[in-house]
């Protein structure tokens, strides 16, 4: 009811100033206006006093933070791994929990809950986990995370009012830090800037980052740090997930590629006796057991070709090579390479195929034939390399010619001392350096280096090299001394290299031993004669063509990475203290000469366990011999009732897989005219075999057979009809064969199993062994008549007996 200048009047006589109030009120302002101005006034006040209570509240958070930034990584390290020991010591959670319930991952969850409104919160809980790459707090009932992982991020809005976990809401966020791995239990929501984010009821943490990272604006600049730390590299700077992401693409898709045109992936030996299947200088090894220096492989190139010697037509094998050469910006010591070979084909299909696997590659894995590269690294020139095919192509003797306006030796001449010469000679007219040794390979590969290679900036095929630089490529077909090989180059690099293979095991071993000339003059990068390989060409190696692509050069390209060690996770590194590499050298040799000696004692050792082996192993069969004598006899009937069966068993299953006969009649000769022994016999005849097993005893369960035992006495039989064979009837089967005895008595018949007995009778001259050849005649005739089996006396040329005794069966 009172007026605002009354109310002013009463406020300052009061002696009460808010710090807005004291500020003079104009004089001459309408009743609105002034209105306005004190509704301005009372707001400013109230945002200042909201300001001071959040200074109030918030001014530890924001002190601590500050003092966190100040420590040194060593400070902060001390201090953490301190703070972690209490948590362990304490009867709180677990920092290191052995399990989290993860109900969906990352990518789903922001896929699943995108439909969310702002400020819409989902009724249901979902649990993620990630790692917090930044952690901002809003006083102390309000705290923001960013949880990162596989390669997105979800915002985390920690409010006090939701908080359900068994630690306070303000100590649980105090121990949580950047870098550490947590689990998010909580709500799905959308916040009013329109981010999807959970709302926790409760955060768990599961594992702490124990060191400061790297400020996330600044991510980790020094490339040292980047390579040896490859962790911390992924953690710090998202983008470098995305180079390996495409090196995984990259090999999935030759992988499918290879897979879809019937190719076949195989493992070949990493250490081999002999360093074939490329020129380069291998890495010794040594195996403690065999005591043996071994290489460890250049290229799996001569076992792929054994492989389609002994009938796999197209192979390939994608894995890490190993040279011991130099490191630069495209060189590392280890490195992925695919390699495939396909029969009958030449390396005119293989450029066709190179063209198709390639272009589709960098097409679906860019989205266009044509990528952005820059061979100085970022801050360099941008090159445009073209992937649409057709690729050129440039035969290297002819484009050497054209290059440098000098006419070249015939190739049939480049084996000969006047074209090394020629050579040598051009490279010092040229100013072209070549090392040592100045072999004519060698000499030609600087100058196509020098004027083929550097012009190769699309992707170029050069073809058709000499044979001194392709001791496993074959002869060309029209122009003698060159052969059918290509390199695909692109950049200026080689990324894939292939070629008709040599199949003629004479010249194999003539481009070998030129090889090994190479050698002894101090070539460490040409290779040895490998006799096992030259014996497998022996064994005839059908027309095919060999291909070879550097998995590591292609993602240079395809990421934009001008340096091999930014697409391999974990590249080769000079130590970073000369003094520990040295410390390190002693440490590997005498861990050499400690394995040496303990190879000596294990040696030592093996003589002395196999002797005593050896001793062991006489004793035990010595004692088997011993409870031999002292088995009971009945016992020793039965073993060898059942082990007939099983013989004959599998006798009857070979019969049946070369003829197809399914009836037969069986004498059993150590059954001794007894029923229970027969049993035995038919059982061990049935038996599932035993695929694992040296003797695969028994597998006759499929057949029917009759089985006859005769003694003096009496002659047993058991006839066997599986369910399922509807050719012969059993009983049919038994009164035919059985139709000269008599005295026949059936004992049991049921599921396919009939038995029966007949007792001699010398006044009737009922006898059991003539009972017996009756029967197996009269049955035969059966099996005869019904077409069963094929008759002795048919004019078929195909004689079963034969066939049986052929293949080591007593017929």
């Amino acid at each position: 009811s009172q007026s605002p200048r009354d109310f002013l009047r009463i406020v300052r006589s009061k002696q009460h100033r808010p710090a807005m109030s004291d500020q003079p009120i104009p004089e001459g302002l309408s009743k609105n206006a002034l209105k306005k101005l004190m509704k301005q006034r009372k707001r400013e006040e109230e945002k200042a006093k909201k300001a001071q209570k959040q200074q109030q509240q918030g001014g530890g958070n924001k002190k601590k933070k500050n003092e966190e930034e100040s420590l040194s990584p060593s400070q902060y390290f001390e201090i953490r791994q301190k703070a972690v020991g209490e948590m362990k010591a304490s009867d709180g959670p677990n920092p290191y929990p052995h399990k989290f319930e993860v109900t969906t991952s990352l990518h789903a969850f922001l896929a699943k809950y995108d439909y969310l409104e702002k400020e819409q919160v989902a009724d249901e809980i979902v649990s993620i986990a990630g790692r917090v790459q930044l952690k901002r707090g809003s006083g102390k009932k309000l705290v923001f995370y960013d949880v990162h992982g596989e390669g997105v991020k979800v915002q985390v809005m920690a409010e006090i009012s939701r908080h359900e976990g068994s630690l306070p809401f303000e100590e649980l966020h105090a121990s949580v830090k950047r870098g550490d791995v947590v689990g998010v239990i909580g709500y799905p929501t959308r916040t009013k800037r329109g981010e999807v984010s959970v709302i926790p009821k409760d955060l768990v943490l599961l594992a702490p980052c124990l060191h400061m990272l790297p400020h996330q604006h600044f991510g980790i600049t020094n490339k040292e740090t980047r390579y040896r730390q490859r962790y911390l590299d992924l953690i710090v700077n998202p983008s470098v997930r995305s180079t390996f992401v495409t090196r995984a693409g990259i090999i999935s898709y030759v992988r499918r590629f290879l897979d879809t045109n019937g190719f076949l992936e195989v493992e070949t030996p990493m250490m081999n006796q002999v360093a074939g299947g490329a020129t380069a200088k291998p890495f010794i090894t040594h195996h403690n057991d065999l005591n043996l220096d071994l290489f460890l492989r250049v290229a799996p190139e001569l076992y792929l070709k054994m492989l389609v010697v002994g009938g796999f037509d197209r192979v390939y094998e994608i894995g890490r090579q190993f040279r011991n050469e130099q490191i630069d910006l495209t060189h590392n010591p280890e490195f992925t390479s695919c390699e495939f070979y396909m029969a009958y084909a030449d390396y005119n299909d293989l450029m066709d195929i190179t063209e198709e696997l390639v272009s589709g590659m960098v097409l679906a894995l860019k989205g266009s034939y044509k990528i952005k590269y820059h061979p100085e690294g970022p801050e360099g020139p941008e090159q445009e390399i073209d992937f649409t095919p057709p690729f050129k192509r440039v035969s290297m003797i002819a484009g050497l010619e054209e290059a440098t306006k000098k006419t070249f030796p015939k190739p049939e001449d480049f084996d000969k001392p006047e074209t090394r010469q020629f050579l040598d000679d051009l490279c010092t007219e040229l100013e072209i350096d070549c090392p040592a040794p100045r072999t004519t390979a060698r000499l030609t590969d600087k100058l196509v280096g020098e004027y083929l290679e550097s012009q190769a900036v699309n992707p170029t095929f050069i073809t058709e090299h000499p044979q001194v630089m392709s001791p496993l490529a074959k002869w060309h077909r029209s122009i003698p001394g060159l052969t059918e090989r290509f390199e695909l180059f692109v950049a200026t690099k080689e990324i894939a290299n292939a070629y008709t293979e040599l199949n003629d095991p004479v010249v194999q071993r003539e481009r070998f031993e030129q090889q090994a000339k190479d050698k002894a003059l101090g070539d460490d990068e040409a290779q040895m004669v490998d006799e096992m390989f030259v014996k497998a060409l022996e064994h005839g190696l059908p027309p095919t063509a060999g291909w070879g692509m550097g998995i590591d050069r292609m993602t240079m390209f395809l990421t934009d990475s001008n340096n091999i060690k930014e697409v391999l996770l974990f590249p080769a590194m000079k130590p970073e203290d000369a003094t520990k590499a040295h410390e390190l050298s002693d440490t590997v040799n005498a861990e050499k000469h400690n394995a040496e000696d303990f190879h000596k004692i294990q040696k030592e050792d093996l003589k002395d366990q196999k002797q005593q082996q050896k001793k062991q192993k006489k004793q035990k069969k010595q004692q088997k011999k011993t409870e031999k004598k002292k088995e009971d006899p009945e016992e020793k009937l039965l073993k060898a009732a059942i082990k007939e069966g099983g013989k004959k068993g599998q006798d009857l299953q070979g019969m049946f897989e070369m003829g197809g006969i399914k009836f037969y009649h069986v004498v059993m000769e150590k059954c001794e005219g007894r029923m229970d022994l027969l049993e035995a016999a038919l059982g061990g005849m049935n038996k599932e075999v035993d695929e694992k097993a040296d003797d695969r005893k028994g597998g006759a369960g499929n057949l029917g057979k009759m089985l006859l035992s005769a003694s003096v006495e009496q002659l047993v039989l058991i006839c066997h009809v599986p369910e399922g064979i509807t050719e012969l009837n059993i009983e049919e089967w038994v009164k035919t064969a059985t139709a000269s005895v008599p005295n026949l008595e059936i004992i049991s018949n049921e599921n396919g199993v009939l038995k029966a007995v007949a007792k001699a009778d010398k006044d009737k001259e009922l006898f059991p062994l003539k009972m017996r050849d009756s029967i197996t005649s009269l049955g035969f005739d059966l099996l005869v008549k019904k077409g069963l089996i094929r008759d002795e006396d048919s004019d078929d040329d195909f004689d079963l007996a034969d066939a049986y005794e052929d293949n080591g069966i007593e017929w």
